[in-house]
């Protein structure tokens, strides 16, 4: 039995709740140096310029191939952050605001881009709520070298978190791969779940393994919702992640420091 046979022979569900999975893995670092840093909004703002520049790409280009518009994405996310960078570094008290024009300027370019294409509606809605139930193995294996590319990428930034403003860039040129990549997988809104429920689940004092195990099962939950309801799986992915994180607030109380 060749590789693709073998694939095929796997349940329908494991890449989507592999894609899911792996997704998690790669971002959970990055919103834990997110909430460190305060700059909440630059996934949004970042990914929001990724969708923005892949959809100006898709209709420039006219059915371009699936790596051609990720690379138009990176593109868009490294402008984005290379400006999400000078805000924070120019204006520190009022970056948050700063940065959250950055995503609604993202989010018009987006809208705009949109508008040009006949199926741009449709490439729109992908890039904000992707369907995962329909993830392939490719995809997987996409966010599988995420995660294995991204502990290269811790190494760095523990040699660098020093040597300022080497540390900083590291972490936004790195950030802007991820939430290019990601959102043409998980989507836009999944990508800023990804991102903050781990980090604020460790917030509130839930251990790693306590944390991976119910954002699993919330994930499973809102693909089996998906799978069972017949609706958009993003959508409940992202509301089973969501309702976890607000829930947790009611379990434990804040702590001051991230707890691996």
């Amino acid at each position: 039995m060749n590789l693709e046979n073998l694939l095929m022979a796997l349940p329908w569900w494991l890449p989507p709740l592999l894609a899911l999975g792996l997704g998690l893995m790669a971002l959970a670092p990055l919103g834990e140096q997110v909430l460190r840093r305060g700059v909440v909004f630059i996934d949004l703002a970042v990914a929001q310029a990724a969708a923005a520049a892949a959809l100006w790409w898709i209709w420039w280009q006219d059915h371009p191939g699936a790596w051609s518009v990720r690379g138009a994405a990176l593109v868009g996310a490294l402008v984005a952050v290379g400006w999400v960078q000078h805000l924070a570094r120019r204006h520190p008290a009022q970056r948050e605001a700063l940065i959250g024009l950055v995503y609604v300027l993202g989010a018009g370019l987006s809208v705009l881009g949109a508008s040009q294409d006949p199926h741009g509606r449709e490439h729109l809605s992908e890039l904000l709520a992707a369907d995962v139930l329909w993830a392939d193995w490719p995809q997987v294996g996409l966010m599988a070298s995420l995660v294995m590319l991204g502990y290269a990428w811790q190494s760095v930034m523990a040699r660098w978190q020093q040597a300022a403003p080497w540390g900083d860039w590291a972490f936004y040129v790195w950030f802007a791969v991820v939430a290019s990549l990601a959102v043409g997988v998980l989507g836009l809104w999944l990508v800023f779940a990804a991102l903050i429920v781990p980090a604020w689940l460790g917030l509130q004092g839930w251990g790693l393994l306590q944390r991976s195990a119910t954002i699993m099962l919330a994930c499973g939950v809102g693909l089996a919702v998906s799978g069972t309801m017949d609706w958009p799986s993003g959508a409940c992915v992202i509301v089973s992640l969501a309702t976890l994180g607000l829930a947790a607030s009611f379990v434990r109380s804040p702590v001051n420091k991230l707890h691996r």
